[in-house]
């Protein structure tokens, strides 16, 4: 309750001036300021100044910015300023302020602009000499203490706002975020794809093997479900004769919260005709070692105690030789269900009670192989029962032509040649429906419309889906995935 107390008075303080600013005509919160240069602007003005000049000549200059320091020296005030481009130090000194008291109605976390002359002070640092300065925004408590006001990383992730406010390599991380994003669609679009946009509600969930999040249309008195997957839409695209697509946006799976996992995330799908699973994978090494290039500079990143290349070309191994490397698991040897569990559960691995083949092969590879691949691989060739939507190798109708790229231990991403056969399609989404009704409830969902537009020929086409925020924990070096969301889920406070 003290605390509480102590929180609460701060803030009457801020208050009460913000009161004082108020009584004296001064509104606290103006609409609108006009400001000629940034921070970074008024420092290249400074250190364009020849040896021995200490004032930018002829030029005056409107900053504004939050305040993050406040240092009173008696006859002066320096104050230092943070706006989008970085940080600027304000003078205001005694004798060219008239009003220099009103000074002590700035607090820490205030918004002001300041109007001055860029100068250099006599230990070479660019500052504005103030002349004037307004207030812009009145803020009722204090900034985040920069090193223990926000220890807690739970208190970061939830009011982000916070922790972009204390902490610049917060900002920065996500400022990179946003250069990556750029620099994919950039790179996309210098290759000929095409970005669209598909639905987030729809009738059936499909195109991954996730538990979707349901919601109710009342206009329309149905139930909808929320994308868990871009995939079924974007080759509706090529069915229409767009030949490269790529959408990225919001996806939304009712799972797990962890490490790797939030419920809500952004996701790049990208579809081209006329391409296969191999020339997908040429595509993604030289798309996410040119955009780290691009944005970062370098090639090289060090993940979890880890030093990882994205240079080219990445390895490429397959699953079933990837199984026997990494768990002495032969699928040879285990080529049904009823083997495989029985030797799993021999093993002691935890496995789910409506597990099919597939979903057992999945639970091996997780378990043995996945954790290992920590360069850049390529994990080729999956078993049908675990790629509904993939094509048959022509020489082992038993495989797919699938494969998963692993980075840092987990998966970055998933690429298909894609399958174009209706009919084997059709038998392939009944089986789901099968494994569905036997209690998994991540099994593929039949589609009829997605099936009818197949039925109207979609050429050979080469996708690939990719988390953006797995592929930027490695790029930022963050072990947890809700350091690379602005705002992760988190379980509500209540009470």
């Amino acid at each position: 309750m003290e605390g509480e107390w102590i929180v609460d008075e701060l803030m009457a303080q801020r208050v009460a001036k913000a009161e004082e600013l108020r009584a004296a005509g001064i509104d606290p919160y103006p609409p609108r300021l006009t400001r000629t240069h940034m921070a970074a602007d008024v420092t290249l003005l400074v250190e364009a100044l020849p040896e021995g000049e200490s004032e930018v000549e002829g030029i005056d200059v409107d900053v504004a910015g939050r305040v993050v320091a406040k240092r009173d020296m008696g006859k002066a005030t320096f104050l230092d300023l943070l706006d989008g481009s970085g940080r600027i130090q304000v003078l205001i000194r005694q004798n060219s302020l008239a009003n220099y008291d009103s000074l002590r109605l700035i607090d820490l976390g205030d918004f002001i602009g300041v109007n001055g002359r860029p100068i250099r002070t006599r230990t070479g640092q660019p500052t504005v000499q103030a002349a004037h300065w307004t207030m812009l925004t009145k803020a009722l408590h204090a900034p985040p203490e920069k090193y223990h006001g926000l220890a807690d990383v739970e208190l970061r992730q939830r009011k982000r706002y916070l922790d972009l406010m204390a902490n610049e390599e917060t900002r920065q991380r996500f400022i990179v975020r946003s250069k990556v994003v750029s620099a994919i669609r950039r790179f996309l679009d210098g290759r000929g794809f095409l970005e669209v946009e598909t639905p987030v509600l729809q009738e059936e969930a499909g195109g991954a093997a996730a538990r979707p999040f349901t919601t109710y249309y009342n206009a329309l008195d149905e139930e909808r479900h929320l994308r868990i997957s871009l995939e079924l839409y974007l080759k509706r695209m090529v069915v229409g004769g767009f030949e490269r697509v790529y959408e990225m946006g919001r996806i939304f799976r009712n799972e797990g919260l962890g490490a790797k996992y939030n419920p809500e995330f952004t996701m790049i799908e990208l579809y081209q005709a006329y391409a296969d699973y191999h020339d997908v994978s040429m595509l993604v090494e030289e798309m996410i070692s040119s955009v780290a290039h691009e944005v970062l500079g370098k090639s090289t990143f060090t993940f979890r105690g880890q030093e990882i290349s994205l240079e080219r070309p990445w390895r490429r191994v397959t699953l079933h030789d990837g199984l026997r490397e990494y768990g002495g698991l032969d699928l040879d040897e285990y080529s049904t269900a009823e083997t495989l569990r029985a030797e799993l559960e021999r093993r002691g691995l935890e496995l789910p009670p409506a597990a099919g083949y597939g979903k057992l092969v999945d639970e091996a590879m997780s378990h043995y192989v996945e954790p290992r691949l920590v360069q850049p691989t390529f994990l080729m060739d999956y078993p049908v029962e675990l790629s509904p939507l993939a094509k048959r190798r022509a020489d082992n109708p038993r495989l797919v032509e699938r494969w998963e790229v692993f980075i840092g231990g987990f998966e970055a991403g998933n690429a298909y040649t894609e399958l174009n056969d209706p009919v084997d399609q059709r038998a392939r989404f009944e089986e789901q429906a099968r494994l569905k009704a036997a209690g998994d409830d991540e099994a593929e969902l039949v589609d009829e419309d997605f099936l009818f537009a197949l039925e109207h020929g979609m050429p050979p086409t080469g996708g690939f889906g990719m988390g953006i925020d797995r592929l930027l924990m490695i790029l930022t070096e963050q072990d947890s995935i809700r350091d690379v969301i602005l705002f992760p889920q988190l379980k509500s406070i209540k009470g």
